[in-house]
């Protein structure tokens, strides 16, 4: 059956209408994520089971849910699975899927739905008795929620703020189980942090315990044939269950040749002191030393330094650009100007412009000259390091004024530039191997977000002082260089 299957979701991707499935974010499983999925539930003693499978695709999920209890490794005696799919072509394919297990037992009972799962499920839960799923496992699409769509409007019926379909389809299942009834689900990791997600975070964590992650360390490797850059996690979901420890599990790729697992605290995951819940993925049986050093403890706000997107949007401010700086002009910087830790400014044959005409609409964005620490808002999770941040000087950046392009990030105090030695020592930190390690054990999506930066713990301002004057004697800095000096604040 996997065979068959993975080979009907080649075939069948490539003839979906490719901007509705990118609007929706149609990506089907292939059988190898699929079975592991599947092994992911504990076998209860439960009688009668019944699984859903929400946007259920040609049905690898199931099939790989039902391969497994007919195997015997699932101890139920009955089993109902209702699988959800909407798309007139993949619901086609699902139903011959799941048929070819109707007469394997007569303890089998199969439906499909092919209707909107987050209106039909919101149904079930307000006028139908309920929840009434023991298993649900999911890939469910990842389109985004419009603001005033029917989405959105449904969810809140249901008690659900999110902004991702996928996100939606997770809340909305985990609703629709039974009191002990377990999740499984793939889908983007993007949902482990940020402001956008925490009302998501709150609503299942409130109503489950998590389990189990996975994670795949290749942004590439969880939907390969469909080119799917996201980085994809792996979580289990067991509902008004106590709290225990969480199995975190990696691999490299779908292939598993690489597998390994430890257990960690649940504090580990979310830290009991982060309101924020942000969900962290850890690598090492460890705490990470910057959560448990004594010299690393001191947050943006205790160091009176705020952090800001560049307020300059570019399509938004294209009538007032311009390529070099002119009279009436002020300097803007873009990710462009980025050169190592410093900025080099003007790049005269770039694709961006290097200044923006002083008007009453764009003096608001003026920044007075100052040193301020920039850092790039995107990265992909295969370069170097994810946090890339540079120093913008006066000497840099002549002019009584400047501004900063929208994927930057800006440190600054109060709209002013900070100490320069200041400026040097939160650079070099912010650059260094430890903060990247972190970052990356709760970040997986390519922005660097200002809710990122400031959930990040720093050295106090006299260990930064003290870090930036060694900095400016020795510019430009190495890898090694900065990693040696800012271990021995560790």
């Amino acid at each position: 059956m996997g065979l068959r299957l993975d080979s009907t979701r080649v075939k069948i991707s490539a003839q979906l209408d490719q901007t509705t499935r990118s609007e929706l974010g149609q990506y089907m499983t292939p059988d190898v994520i699929a079975r592991f999925m599947a092994s992911l539930f504990t076998s209860d003693t439960t009688a009668k089971a019944s699984l859903l499978d929400a946007g259920a695709g040609i049905g690898t999920l199931s099939a790989a849910f039902l391969d497994r209890w007919l195997s015997k490794s699932l101890a139920f005696e009955e089993l109902a699975v209702t699988a959800y799919e909407l798309d007139s072509t993949l619901a086609e394919e699902l139903s011959r899927t799941l048929a070819s297990y109707s007469e394997r037992s007569k303890h089998l009972t199969l439906e499909v739905k092919q209707t909107d799962f987050i209106e039909d499920g919101l149904d079930q839960l307000q006028f139908r008795g309920g929840p009434s799923y023991t298993h649900a496992i999911l890939n469910p699409p990842y389109g985004k929620i419009r603001t005033r769509s029917r989405e959105r409007k449904l969810l809140q019926c249901a008690g659900i703020e999110t902004v991702n379909l996928y996100s939606g389809f997770v809340a909305l299942a985990l609703a629709l189980l039974r009191p002990g009834g377990q999740l499984v689900a793939i889908t983007p990791r993007s949902f482990c942090n940020g402001p956008y997600f925490r009302p998501f975070r709150e609503f299942v964590l409130q109503r489950a315990a998590l389990t189990r992650l996975h994670l795949f360390d290749s942004r590439k490797s969880a939907f390969r044939d469909d080119s799917v850059l996201q980085e994809n996690i792996i979580f289990v979901l067991r509902k008004d269950a106590p709290q225990g420890e969480v199995a975190v599990s990696h691999s490299t790729d779908e292939t598993m040749r690489d597998y390994a697992c430890e257990t960690y605290p649940f504090a580990r995951i979310v830290q009991p002191w982060d309101t924020a819940l942000f969900i962290h993925v850890p690598g090492s049986l460890e705490l990470h030393p910057l959560l448990t050093s004594k010299t690393i403890a001191t947050s943006l706000a205790d160091l009176r330094i705020q952090v800001s997107t560049g307020p300059v949007v570019h399509y938004r401010a294209a009538k007032f650009l311009c390529q070099s700086l002119g009279e009436g002009c002020f300097p803007l910087l873009y990710p462009m100007h980025f050169e190592s830790e410093r900025i080099r400014w003007p790049q005269p044959h770039g694709k961006k412009p290097n200044a923006i005409r002083m008007t009453r609409e764009t003096r608001k964005h003026a920044f007075p000259s100052g040193h301020y620490v920039l850092v790039r808002r995107f990265s992909s999770k295969e370069e170097k390091r994810r946090i890339v941040a540079a120093v913008a000087s006066p000497a840099m950046v002549p002019g009584r004024e400047l501004s900063f392009e929208n994927h930057l990030n800006v440190f600054h105090h109060n709209r002013q530039g900070l100490a320069e030695p200041l400026a040097y020592g939160l650079m070099t930190y912010l650059n260094s191997s430890p903060v990247d390690e972190l970052f990356r054990s709760f970040s997986g999506h390519t922005q660097v977000n200002v809710a990122d930066l400031q959930r990040l713990p720093y050295p106090n301002a006299s260990e930064l002082e003290k870090l930036g004057k060694w900095a400016m004697t020795r510019l430009p800095l190495s890898q090694d260089a900065i990693d040696r000096k800012v271990n021995t604040i560790i």
